[in-house]
């Protein structure tokens, strides 16, 4: 082969085809709407963006040079949900990513033709958000959080670590989370060898969040199960010295209430959803259609534990949940004693900075 033609040859294959991994060139900027049903100030909101902005730029997406992401926070207010959701369709982007029901529910009452990419949304089938899993339908696809089944989870990590446990309440906003009704009920006709009964308590206002914790801490034996929807994130401050001051353990999803003070946190990595995300923003972009892109379940999965908050209420964790948590905090400077040889298998210790033997925040890797 000559040279030329060789040099021809390879020339041709390089543009007919694209570096992988990177988003192809356009004439336009593109746009993307994104509306988060908790507030902009929120760590967990910084974290959810954070990570999407990244799964973006890994695909080759650089906002203010080839997109522009038009950002939506609700705070957990459903009235403000909705006139977002108005808001955002009618600036006409390509894709529109939301988060939660409600914003999704929103979303699709405001638009069936721009495509809708759903993030960290329970049971989109039963909601009627899509057709099947494997065959959403529509303009709306995505990624779910959690099932049924993490109920039963939670109340097993509970029973390992509150003895005589008795009773859980799952908290939820059935305004904005209606679909944890459904989940008690599949739960509850599980066979099961844990025999604490778990009792819904539904929560519309902070005064009831109260009464439901207060409810809790009449008898001995009760814990707390906070369900993740808009509601409970936007009133965790509350939950947390609610709790606190009546004594009860309680379990979270989000690993945020286990750094502000709360006992433990089970559920999926949100950080990982948002950015997988990114991919189905990518293929939309580059002409893919919701309803052949199949809904995807979550991958990854965090524990954390809070070893002051349990000492303060008098727990005692046992090494075997230690031993798979992903993250233990202890603000004490005491830490370094705490660490056991079964928490090389767990993800790091956070010591405070309030600690004389750490630099502010220093994270003692495993």
């Amino acid at each position: 082969m000559r040279r030329r033609e060789f040099i021809t040859l390879i020339g041709g294959a390089a543009v007919a085809s694209p570096v992988p991994g990177y988003a192809q060139e356009t004439d336009r900027m593109r746009r993307v709407g994104l509306l988060l049903g908790i507030a902009e100030n929120d760590p967990e909101a910084h974290t959810r963006i954070k990570a999407f902005q990244q799964g973006l730029r890994d695909l080759g997406w650089f906002e203010r040079r080839n997109i522009r992401v038009d950002y939506r926070f609700a705070a957990g207010d459903s009235d403000r949900i909705k006139a977002y959701a108005a808001e955002l369709v009618g600036l006409a982007p390509d894709v529109i990513v939301g988060n939660g029901t409600p914003g999704i529910a929103a979303l699709r009452q405001a638009t069936s033709s721009i495509p809708i990419v759903f993030a960290v949304v329970n049971d989109p089938v039963g909601q009627g958000f899509i057709s099947s899993l494997a065959h959403p339908g529509g303009n709306i696809t995505g990624f779910t959080f959690v099932d049924f089944e993490m109920v039963g989870k939670w109340l097993a990590m509970l029973n390992d670590a509150v003895p005589n446990l008795s009773r859980a309440a799952l908290m939820f906003n059935p305004a904005l989370a209606p679909y944890f009704d459904v989940y008690l009920r599949s739960f509850e006709a599980m066979p099961r060898s844990i025999k604490a009964v778990v009792t819904a308590a539904p929560v519309r206002d902070t005064a009831e969040i109260e009464a439901a914790v207060a409810k809790l801490a009449r008898d001995p034996g009760g814990s707390l199960i906070a369900a993740p929807d808009p509601f409970v994130v936007v009133n965790r401050d509350l939950i947390l010295r609610s709790v606190e001051r009546h004594r009860v353990p309680a379990i979270y999803t989000y690993r945020q209430f286990v750094q502000e003070g709360g006992l433990m946190s089970y559920g999926p990595d949100t950080a990982d959803i948002f950015r997988r995300s990114a991919s189905y923003v990518d293929r939309i972009l580059k002409g893919a259609k919701p309803a052949d892109l199949p809904t995807q379940a979550p991958t990854k999965f965090e524990l954390s534990v809070n070893l002051k908050t349990a000492k303060t209420l008098g727990l005692d964790v046992p090494p075997t949940l230690l031993a798979i948590a992903d993250e233990v905090i202890e603000q004490r400077c005491c830490v370094l004693r705490c660490v056991s040889p079964l928490l090389a298998l767990s993800g790091h210790v956070e010591v405070s900075s309030r600690c004389p033997l750490s630099e502010a925040n220093r994270t003692w890797p495993k």
